[in-house]
């Protein structure tokens, strides 16, 4: 039987993530530091992976991200920033994989109902994305910058689609256009 893996002190890493808030520019360095003391802690992979993103470094976020939910598949977090990642690069059949287990989370979890509505937004069904991505924001009290995030996406919906909700048109613009346009470049949060 295999031990627990050595992690990183709690305050240790929230003294990190305090420091990647304040904007420090040390931080990739310490993540790194970290991340060879303490190789099997998934927060560190994924604060690495975040910080990667952050500055616009994504090809070297992805496996970072990776990493993460290979040591902890039950990382909800960590989980529904891969497959966002993976969604604005412009994969949403393997976002939607990586998103599976998430399913099982409760019925009216933040993370769940985000899945939820980027799946009807992947499908084009905007009027739905909307409603279950705004359930999604009132849902979820502990990570502000990712219903930011959810906002963005909703206010470009909004912006895209008529303000009849009874019309049957369309926008001309498909799901994954309008995430690569609007997320691409935007932060992951942690």
């Amino acid at each position: 039987m295999m031990g627990q893996p050595r992690l990183c002190d709690d305050m240790v890493l929230q003294e990190l993530v305090a420091e990647v808030e304040r904007g420090a520019t040390d931080e990739l360095e310490r993540a790194d530091r970290l991340i060879a003391e303490y190789p099997e802690d998934a927060r560190l992979h994924f604060l690495r992976g975040s910080m990667l993103v952050g500055i616009g470094r994504s090809i070297e976020a992805l496996p970072a991200l990776r990493k993460a939910v290979e040591l902890a598949p039950d990382f909800a977090i960590a989980r529904f920033q891969l497959g966002f990642f993976l969604l604005t690069s412009g994969d949403a059949a393997e976002a939607l994989s990586v998103w599976g287990p998430l399913a099982l989370l409760p019925e009216g979890h933040y993370l769940r109902l985000f899945v939820g509505g980027l799946t009807h937004l992947i499908r084009d069904e905007f009027g739905d994305a909307i409603l279950v991505l705004d359930a999604g924001i009132a849902a979820n009290d502990e990570n502000a910058p990712l219903n930011r995030d959810m906002e963005l996406i909703i206010d470009k919906v909004k912006m895209l689609t008529p303000s009849d909700s009874n019309s049957a048109v369309e926008p001309d613009v498909s799901a994954t256009s309008l995430l690569l346009g609007q997320l691409s470049s935007k932060r992951t949060t942690h």
